[in-house]
């Protein structure tokens, strides 16, 4: 079998939906956050967290620089904070406008459906992105449906419908 090319592995990869997460961090400059979907539960006990950040991320620099991070799993209704989060604009554009809470030295946007504070276990390379793993220090769940990622577009469980990322 022939070795895929990146941009059939990518057009691959896409038929796995995923839950949209903001990943954030807290320094002295500010709140610092990248959206992500490559998230999951690592282990039950002890209780660890995993997300996958690029490697050049000023996320990842701001987690590794305050030594612990948040998930904030995204509700149906913000899109715009996923869109606003994916982009490489300055952490405080990106921050503008943006409810937040200090939860344990993390930022918390308010209405997710899920906030997970962590504090920073490991940090592994993975290629072109960085694995950071996290003990679970706090959370709080909401009410809701999740927004997903699916073949290029946002969506909910059950609806049928997607948004193009157009």
């Amino acid at each position: 079998m022939p070795a895929p090319d990146p941009a059939e592995f990518r057009a691959a990869m896409a038929q796995i939906p995923s839950g949209v997460t903001v990943v954030s961090a807290l320094t002295s400059e500010g709140p610092a956050g990248a959206t992500a979907s490559a998230v999951a539960s690592l282990s039950l006990d002890p209780m660890l967290m995993l997300a996958c950040l690029d490697r050049g991320s000023r996320t990842l620099l701001a987690v590794q620089a305050a030594n612990r991070f948040g998930i904030n799993v995204l509700e149906s209704g913000q899109e715009a904070i996923a869109r606003r989060f994916s982009t490489k604009a300055a952490p405080a554009d990106k921050w503008d406008g943006i409810a937040w809470r200090d939860a344990h030295d993390v930022p918390a946007i308010d209405g997710a459906l899920v906030f997970v504070c962590c504090e920073l276990h490991d940090v592994i390379a993975g290629g072109d992105h960085v694995i950071v793993t996290g003990s679970v220090e706090g959370l709080t769940v909401g009410e809701g449906q999740p927004l997903l990622y699916h073949r290029g577009e946002y969506g909910t469980v059950g609806d049928g419908s997607r948004r193009s990322l157009g």
